[in-house]
Formats: C-alpha cells, sequence, structure tokens
C-alpha cells in the first residue's frame, strides 16, 4: 500500500461531501494513493516481492505472472512485462488481464488453469490498480470510493493435496458498458483535446445502477457456488469479497448466510482498490485464516462482470 493517505475530511475540501455521507453509504474512512511520478508496476513490483520472500521462492522458477490491472503503466509494453523485468521473472512469460474489478478473480481462474494443465507450477497472479490516475477529483460519485494498492499471490500445485482452489463460477455481460466505463484511451476514442476536454479518460459510474446489479449478481454467485459444493453456512469460514461498498459486501453475507465476523472488510482503510482488493484481504487477514478452512471469493465489477470462487486455505 502507497504510504500517502486521502481521508474524507481531505475530500471534504475537494467536492461537496462529508465524512458521515460518505462512511453511511460505502464505509470507506480513507484511501491510499501513490503520488509522484510511478505506474502500477511499481506497487506491483513490491507486492510481488513480499511474495517471493515469503514463500523463499526464487524468481527465475516462475513459469507465469499474470497482472490484472485496469490502470497498466502503458499499452505497450504490459505492466506484467515490467514487472518481470524488475523481480528477476526470467523464464515465466507473462501478460495482463482486464476485468475491472472481478479482475483478480478471473486471474487467479485462469492461473488455474494452466497449473492444472501440468505445463507449469508455479504462477504468480497480481492484482493492482493506480485508481486516482483515472478518478476524477471534482466528481463526488467516484472520488470518494477508488484508492490505490497492490497485491499477489503464488499459486503452485501440490500432488494429492486436497486443499487449495475446488470451483469457480464467472459471468460477464457486454451490455451493461453504459453503466461503468472509462471511454477514452482506447481505439474507440482515442486521446484528443476533444476526449480530455469531455473528461472522457476519467472513470464513470452510474451508481444506483451499478449498486442493484451488484447487490444481486454478486449474491447470486456466492450462493450457487456454495450449493454447487453442498455448503452452508455453517460450513463456510470465511468470505473474501471485493471491497466495493459496504452494503454490498453485507448483502452478499447475508445470502450466503453469514455473520459479519466470517467476512474479511478493509475497505475502511483502503477504499476500492479495484482489481487489489481480495489480495490485500487475502494478505490482511490470512493470520486468521486456519488450515482446511473453507473460503469463498466474491467480485463484481465494470462491464458487467463478477464470479466466485472456492478455496480450501492451505497453510
Amino acid at each position: 500500500m502507497p504510504e500517502d493517505r486521502l481521508t474524507n475530511s481531505d475530500l471534504e475540501k475537494m467536492v461537496e461531501t462529508n465524512d458521515e455521507w460518505i462512511v453511511s453509504r460505502t464505509g470507506i474512512k480513507e484511501r491510499r494513493i501513490l503520488k509522484g511520478d510511478y505506474g502500477s508496476s511499481y506497487m506491483a513490483e513490491k507486492a510481488a516481492k513480499l511474495v517471493l520472500e515469503k514463500t523463499n521462492t526464487n524468481p527465475e522458477d516462475i513459469d507465469l505472472v499474470i497482472c490484472s490491472t485496469i490502470t497498466p503503466d502503458y499499452f505497450c509494453p504490459t505492466t506484467s512485462n515490467l514487472v518481470c523485468d524488475l523481480i528477476g521473472a526470467k523464464n515465466a512469460f507473462s501478460y495482463d488481464m482486464m476485468a475491472a474489478c472481478s479482475g483478480f478473480l478471473y486471474c487467479l481462474s485462469t492461473g488455474t488453469a494452466f497449473i492444472e494443465s501440468g505445463r507449469f507450477k508455479k504462477a504468480l497472479l497480481i492484482g493492482v490498480d493506480k485508481m486516482s490516475s483515472i478518478v476524477n477529483y471534482k466528481d463526488r460519485a467516484t472520488c470518494i470510493i477508488f484508492g490505490d494498492g497492490a497485491g499477489a499471490v503464488l499459486l503452485e500445485a501440490e500432488e494429492g493435496s486436497p486443499y487449495g482452489i475446488q470451483d469457480m463460477v464467472m459471468r460477464t455481460d457486454g451490455s451493461a458498458f453504459p453503466y461503468l466505463n472509462m471511454k477514452g484511451g482506447g481505439s474507440r476514442v482515442p486521446a484528443s483535446h476533444e476526449s480530455i476536454d469531455r473528461g472522457d479518460h476519467f472513470i464513470f459510474q452510474e451508481g444506483a445502477t451499478v449498486f442493484k446489479t451488484a447487490v444481486t449478481k454478486m449474491a447470486d454467485v456466492a450462493a450457487q457456488i456454495m450449493e454447487r459444493n453442498k455448503l452452508t453456512g455453517d460450513d463456510v469460514n470465511w468470505l473474501v469479497p471485493h471491497q466495493a461498498n459496504m452494503r454490498i459486501i453485507a448483502a452478499t453475507a447475508e445470502r450466503m448466510g453469514l455473520p459479519m465476523e466470517k467476512v474479511t472488510v478493509n475497505i475502511d482503510k483502503y477504499g476500492n482498490t479495484t482489481n487489489g482488493t481480495i489480495p490485500l484481504c487475502l494478505w490482511d487477514f490470512e493470520k486468521q485464516f486456519k488450515k482446511g478452512d473453507n473460503i469463498v471469493l466474491a467480485a463484481f465489477g465494470g462491464g458487467f462482470t463478477w464470479g466466485s470462487l472456492y478455496l480450501k486455505w492451505a497453510y
């Protein structure tokens, strides 16, 4: 996490809002901001090195690096390419993945398939976003929500183990483009004076529609994965949800029959870091996880994209 904090009190000086309004609607008290001439790769490198150090992994043993982000340093080279160079992953192939706030779950499901194929042994999966680079700090509908951050996991095979990733459900609805998007910067709306003047390079969100859909879809897939694996609320030890909005998190937990004591929440400290939220929750709460715990991950993001993943904690 970057060191600089942007508190609700700071935002009160920038747009027409207040701490009580922000906390009651989102649960956010502050968020971290990466200042200076740094891109997402800066945070991704830090997160990746922490994981390699913690697991005593030689970066040259990494086969695959996938970086899920909607704020890449550049379109080319990819952020994952930069990270491989920064951490010394000389024998890996790498690419970026974009699926908005569901990106890390998509990344995790893809990495799992590579490992299950037997052709790859160790995959480094990173969720990172410098959301401050695409947020309009004059738009109170979005600037209160997002922060910057990165998290990473090492995924590897363990023969005969009952632990690890068990099941996943991923969904997409491209017709929802008008409700959550960033129009500028791609081939449809390349950078120009006109696109900049229109604010096309800032993220846009129609909050009411996104909230209503997220509450339903994120809860639906979490409940579906429980049903498929014959899990009840008593069987699930932890829900690790995307940190978009405290009310969405609470609604998902209620649908699953879980008390909030079984839900990882750090949105108050970090805000919505988009691709960073789920790995950051894993990092913050892992000391409370026990070997064999049933953990359900769930996310919803622009696109729309959403999904849920069931794993048994292995440590």
